[in-house]
Order: structure tokens, then C-alpha cells, then sequence
């Protein structure tokens, strides 16, 4: 009847608003719950890869239940949707490249996304060291014309703990500072605090 059609659609624009409301998509309801996680994790893995903790989490969020959400992130993973293999390796190339970020940067950033430690210590091994100091000796030398009119003791505090930041162990920063410095015409007595950190 016409009368019914206005309650129709007010009852799937509620439905719409209790899913946005509860951190979902209209979309997400109603609908079996397979089907719901199927939905969801197809716009997610559209718009960035993502790791399969993050797709559990955003599934239990929406509200599906453990098993549908269980059942569509097994078949994802059979299919190769989900790799998080992949997904680490692929975060530590273009997290290394883009952010200059370290091997222990990079292991903190991965475990935080749910990835396992054996995944982990795989992904962050494909970064060799020479490579890592390679990448600290940029950093260094892109930043050191700016702090130049800064005090040595400011220089060598801002080049180390811009390092730090970014994962170097502080042996590897405390290197980097001093070759880079000392290129730079610094005294070496300036750069005693330097000598042979301990890592932790």
C-alpha cells in the first residue's frame, strides 16, 4: 500500500543510521553475515591493503559474527586477498624509502597491524644493514645545513634524535653523526659524546 512505503524507507534509513552509528556502513545492514564480511572487507582492501587483524577487527566492529567473520577471512587468505607477507614486505620498502625508518621502527610499526613476529623479523631482514646506514647518512646530510648556525652539542642532540626516531640503534646513530659531522669540518673534540653508545 502507498501508506507503507514512507515506513519502508524510513526502517532501512534507521538501519543505516544504527550501522553508521555503531562505526559501520550502511551498506554492512542487513544481510547474512558472510555476505556483510564479505562486503566489508572488499571496501576496505579497496581503498589500502590491509592485514587480517585489522579486517578481524573491523568485522568484530561492524558487529558480524566471529564465525562469519572467520569463514571470510579463511577464504580471503586461501585466495591471496589477505597476505600478510606480503603486506609486511611491501610496508617495509615503501616505509624505508618514503620515511627513512629503520629496522626497529619498521618491526614496532608491523607488530602494531597485527603482523606475527616470524613474519616480522622475515620482513625487516629483506633490509640489510649497509643499506640502513646508507639511509641514516641521507637523513643526516639533508638535515645538517639547517642546524649548522645551532651550537655542535644542538647539532649533534638533533641529528641523533632525529635518528633515534626513526629506529637507528644508537650506535649506528652515533656513527652516522660523527662521519657526517666531521665531513662537515666539525672539531673532533666536539664529538666525543659520540664515542661507542651502547644499543639497547
Amino acid at each position: 500500500m502507498p501508506d507503507d512505503e514512507p515506513t519502508a524507507r524510513g526502517g532501512r534509513a534507521a538501519r543505516g543510521r544504527q550501522a553508521a552509528e555503531a562505526g559501520g556502513h550502511p551498506e554492512d545492514a542487513p544481510g547474512d553475515p558472510e555476505s556483510v564480511a564479505r562486503a566489508i572487507c572488499l571496501r576496505l582492501l579497496t581503498a589500502q591493503p590491509r592485514t587480517r587483524v585489522e579486517l578481524a577487527a573491523a568485522l568484530a566492529r561492524r558487529g558480524v559474527p566471529d564465525d562469519a567473520a572467520a569463514t571470510v577471512l579463511g577464504r580471503f587468505t586461501e585466495v591471496g586477498l589477505i597476505d600478510d607477507r606480503a603486506f609486511a614486505e611491501a610496508w617495509v620498502e615503501s616505509r624505508h624509502a618514503g620515511r627513512g625508518l629503520a629496522r626497529r621502527a619498521l618491526a614496532t610499526e608491523l607488530r602494531r597491524r597485527g603482523i606475527d613476529g616470524e613474519t616480522v623479523g622475515e620482513a625487516v631482514a629483506t633490509l640489510d644493514r649497509e643499506t640502513e646506514e646508507r639511509t641514516a647518512r641521507e637523513l643526516v646530510a639533508r638535515r645538517l645545513p639547517s642546524l649548522r648556525p645551532l651550537e655542535p652539542a644542538a647539532r649533534v642532540r638533533r641529528l641523533v634524535g632525529m635518528l633515534a626516531r626513526k629506529g637507528y640503534p644508537p650506535s649506528v646513530a652515533a656513527r652516522v653523526v660523527r662521519e657526517q659531522l666531521s665531513a662537515d669540518g666539525a672539531d673532533p673534540g666536539e664529538l666525543t659524546d659520540l664515542d661507542d653508545p651502547p644499543d639497547d
